[in-house]
């Protein structure tokens, strides 16, 4: 029997504010806390909405860059990640709405395995084709740049 994997689904997820700047999200069975920095009247229990944002470019370049490198047969080992980003604050400072708030981000991917440069960037070419958290930033307008290289 052949066991066909859904193409849509809905994810849900729950959540409170316990107080003005820090929220608790619920999915599956966890919990997680977005909160800001105390010198922006928050607790810092956890991170920023945005930098979670930004996390989750991270954490969706491991997962599909992993699931890219087993399709392609790619030793890419561990990667680790540096990003910057160039965020417009004039709307969360409420001075005036902004389209495109993230105007880029620069992300630096360093693989520690022991596959050729040429084999880690095909890797990344494929990431950047299948990745949904890219995606959302760059059909937001956002440029986007992902450099892979090796340890």
């Amino acid at each position: 029997m052949v066991i066909r994997q859904k193409t849509i689904m809905t994810i849900k997820l729950s959540g409170k504010g316990t107080s003005h700047s820090r929220s608790e999200t619920a999915v599956r069975d966890l919990v997680s806390v977005i909160d800001e920095p105390i010198e922006r009247g928050g607790t810092n229990e956890g991170v920023a909405p945005t930098e979670a944002a930004f996390s989750s470019l991270i954490g969706c370049t491991n997962v599909i860059g992993n699931k890219c490198a087993a399709k392609l047969g790619v030793d890419i080992g561990r990667l680790s990640f540096d990003m910057e980003v160039d965020f417009d604050r004039r709307g969360v400072l409420l001075m005036e709405e902004v389209e495109v708030p993230f105007k880029a981000i620069r992300l630096s991917v360093t693989a520690d395995g022991p596959t050729s440069q040429s084999d880690l960037e095909r890797v990344g070419d494929e990431t950047a084709k299948y990745c949904p958290i890219a995606k959302l930033y760059e059909n937001a307008g956002t440029d986007l740049t992902v450099t892979w290289q090796k340890a």
